[in-house]
């Protein structure tokens, strides 16, 4: 038994002197490749939502947008009253906007400080905006476009963005929801559709019923997208106003909203599954909404 293990354990790895020498020069070696970009820095650990960070209170008219293409396009809506624009000095380049031309206060930060206004999952890209929200339309504004969409208590601010976005590819004249149970504008709901808040009216009503109803009488058929609808959604159109209502994540469209709507109707999928998400639904509706429209 060796002298320097006395208790019958393993025996003793003492590095030697030319051991500590490479693996020091090792280190080194990938801290100076780590500084020139090649090896990517750790980082750092995200905190924990609910015990270092708590959502700032806002008043009624108080929006706080970010994400670059959002907070551009925010910029770029002559209908937006914005209030302030922070900013890191790299997302200003990239912004490329003239700040001298904004006509409100700019400023300067670094991304720890947007951090503490939004929260530490925001992916904010260096810049946030405090704006006001967009005017209130009115639905008789929109007896002119041949597509609406109407929302029943779809709750999810990121499937409200993505419809906003589809809503906007295929040129809708609105989105519609209830002022309860649906998400308000907001950062989450303006990132998620990319730029789409600002090219499509947010109408928020009090009533979904009498909503439709005021609909019927400015032209408009509406149909209530449902799994278990009698015929497809294909051969349901009717008219040259339509209005497509797709029902909440889980529970669909309410019952009340089934009994008003001009005509139920489904998507038919072969395949094994029979549901989508309603971003999705609501794109695949569109699109046959579209098909129907242009004939």
């Amino acid at each position: 038994m060796s002298k320097d293990n006395k208790s019958g354990g393993k025996p003793a790895t003492d590095k030697s002197p030319k051991d500590t020498h490479y693996a020091t020069l090792r280190r080194a070696h990938r801290d100076a490749k780590r500084e020139r970009g090649e090896i990517p820095t750790p980082p750092p650990q995200k905190r924990k939502r609910g015990e270092d960070w708590k959502a700032p209170a806002l008043t009624a008219d108080q929006v706080y947008l970010y994400g670059l293409h959002t907070v551009r396009a925010a910029i770029e809506n002559p209908e937006r009253k914005n209030v302030k624009l922070t900013v890191t000095q790299n997302a200003l380049a990239r912004l490329e906007i003239d700040a001298g031309q904004l006509g409100i206060p700019v400023e300067i930060v670094s991304p720890q400080d947007i951090d503490k206004v939004l929260g530490p999952d925001a992916i904010h890209q260096g810049v946030m905006l405090e704006t006001r929200p967009l005017p209130v339309r009115r639905l008789e504004a929109l007896k002119d476009s041949p597509l609406l969409l109407v929302l029943d208590q779809v709750t999810d601010p990121h499937n409200v963005g993505a419809i906003m976005r589809s809503a906007v590819a295929f040129n809708a004249g609105a989105v519609i929801t209830t002022q309860r149970h649906s998400p308000t504008e907001s950062g989450v709901l303006a990132k998620s559709a990319s730029g789409a808040l600002e090219l499509i009216p947010y109408i928020q009503i009090t009533n979904l019923a009498d909503a439709l109803g005021e609909l019927h009488r400015l032209g408009f058929f509406s149909i209530g997208l449902d799994s278990e609808g009698p015929a497809p959604i294909e051969g349901t159109f009717s008219g040259e106003k339509v209005a497509l209502v797709l029902g909440s994540e889980g529970k669909g469209l309410r019952q009340k909203t089934r009994e008003t709507v001009s005509a139920l109707a489904r998507l038919d999928m072969p395949g094994a599954i029979k549901s989508l998400n309603v971003s999705n639904a609501a794109a695949i509706a569109m699109y046959a909404a579209r098909l129907h429209l242009n004939k």
